[in-house]
C-alpha cells in the first residue's frame, strides 16, 4: 500500500472546470494533452472543459484545434 507521501508524486487527476480544477486524484503533476510533458500542478494555466484535458502551452491548445501543426 502506499503511503501518502508517495502517492503526492504521482500523476493528478483533475475535472476541469471554466476557471479553475477539481482534484479528482491527488498529485503533482498532469501530462499535456498534445505534448506529453509533464505540467506541474501550480503551473497549469491552459485546459479544455469541453475536452477534459490539459495543455502545456498556448500553442499546445492551437495545435489541438487544428490551427497551427505539431512542432510549428
Amino acid at each position: 500500500m502506499l503511503n501518502r507521501q508517495e502517492k503526492f508524486g504521482e500523476e493528478a487527476k483533475l475535472e476541469y472546470l471554466d476557471a479553475s480544477v477539481r482534484v479528482v486524484s491527488p498529485g503533482r503533476f498532469v501530462r499535456c494533452a498534445v505534448t506529453g510533458h509533464a505540467i506541474p500542478l501550480d503551473r497549469l494555466r491552459y485546459w479544455s472543459v469541453e475536452r477534459q484535458e490539459p495543455y502545456a502551452s498556448p500553442e499546445a491548445v492551437l495545435t489541438r484545434l487544428g490551427l497551427r501543426k505539431a512542432g510549428e
